[in-house]
């Protein structure tokens, strides 16, 4: 819903509130979101209004468009310390002489145990 007392454009406020549920997982990855007309439409608010939303949100990464398919919740982004230790297994597995399969099976097992 939007509050027409904050000072908060309605863009921003339609940016805000759906990325602050993405972020909470209200709206968990792969959601689909309402075309831009429909919400535009639900909101009372113009089309263009929930167009730079949808466009804002997905420069930030916290939604993706796939075209015709509509627009998604994207996955979060990996945490930096998770990409380093994820780059440190492969190198490792390949100095090692392990296939990728090999090193899944590992990492697989590795998660099941935790």
């Amino acid at each position: 819903m939007l509050d027409p007392s904050l000072p908060e454009p309605p863009f921003e406020q339609v940016r805000s509130q759906v990325a602050r549920r993405a972020a909470s997982g209200d709206l968990p990855a792969g959601t689909k979101l309402p075309t831009v007309r429909a919400l535009a439409t639900q909101l009372g608010i113009a089309v263009n209004t929930v167009a730079r939303a949808y466009k804002e949100l997905e420069a930030d990464g916290v939604v993706v468009t796939e075209g015709r398919r509509g627009t998604f919740v994207a996955a979060p982004d990996a945490p930096a310390d998770v990409e380093a230790v994820a780059a440190d297994l492969a190198a490792s597995a390949r100095r090692a002489g392990l296939t990728l399969a090999q090193t899944q099976r590992l990492l697989g097992d590795a998660w099941t145990s935790a």
